[in-house]
């Protein structure tokens, strides 16, 4: 069944790292019934939650998608971009390893998993401030010989390519075509955000819906206008972290029972 590996929200959550954001106040508790509203909208769009427990000495480890690839035949753990965030590897691959085989990346490499986006077997790479060409390389290599096809995306302006662009499904992908070289990705319809929500091209694509900040509520209208079904949720703490609706989970299918 559709599973999703979740961690609480860290006490030092404000600690964490900023790249494209001011440091602002973050209200723990907001952040953590923000985060339990959104696996709630995953549970029940028939999502299965595996929660990790918080862990504090890594202000960042609530985003789990950057540490970890789980793929149909094996999982990768990644090599993060921000020094911070490298010792969250060794519970992220425990973790994994309950479903999939794993397989590493390692130095020089970096890679953040919030800059891949996967459209059937190809994954678009972004390479940005938190992953390098080694990284897009390594990974090219490992999954190449399982029918992958790995291309690099110039990322400029944002933290990760998901936090410019998402793939919504039926052929569109959602994105601020100023913060990545959307001309890259194949065989889609690029449905652009609302000018004045740059930071709105974020969508987590569950089934036939979609999980967003509720922040977007101009993308929000145009994705509706398309048929898309919108689940819009407040993250708005989380969001002052350079969170987002795809990093706080890594959703896969896995065997019932």
């Amino acid at each position: 069944m559709l599973t999703a590996i979740t961690r609480e929200v860290s006490a030092s959550l404000a600690k964490g790292e900023l790249t494209f954001r001011d440091r602002t106040p973050i209200d723990i508790d907001l952040a953590r019934r923000q985060h339990q509203s959104y696996e709630g909208a995953l549970i029940s769009l028939g999502v299965r939650i595996d929660q990790l427990p918080a862990n504090d000495a890594y202000p960042d480890a609530v985003f789990v998608e950057d540490v970890a690839l789980v793929l149909d035949e094996i999982a990768v753990v990644t090599a993060p971009g921000a020094a911070s965030r490298v010792g969250e590897a060794e519970s992220m691959a425990h973790a994994v390893a309950k479903y999939r085989p794993v397989k590493h990346l390692s130095g020089p490499a970096t890679l953040d998993g919030g800059d891949v986006v996967r459209i059937g077997k190809t994954l678009y790479v972004g390479l940005s401030s938190r992953t390098n060409q080694s990284g897009i390389d390594q990974l090219g290599a490992l999954l190449s010989p399982l029918g992958y096809t790995v291309l690099a995306v110039d990322v400029a302006g944002a933290l990760h390519l998901k936090t410019a662009c998402t793939y919504a499904g039926r052929g569109v992908l959602l994105a601020n075509p100023e913060w990545a070289a959307t001309n890259i990705f194949r065989d889609v319809e690029v449905l652009r955000v609302d000018a004045a929500e740059p930071w709105g091209g974020s969508v987590l694509a569950i089934g036939d819906s979609l999980v967003m900040a509720a922040s977007f509520p101009r993308t929000r209208a145009a994705l509706e206008a398309r048929g898309f079904t919108v689940l819009p949720v407040d993250l708005s703490e989380l969001q002052k972290a350079e969170g987002g609706p795809t990093c706080l989970s890594i959703v896969f299918d896995a065997p019932s029972g």
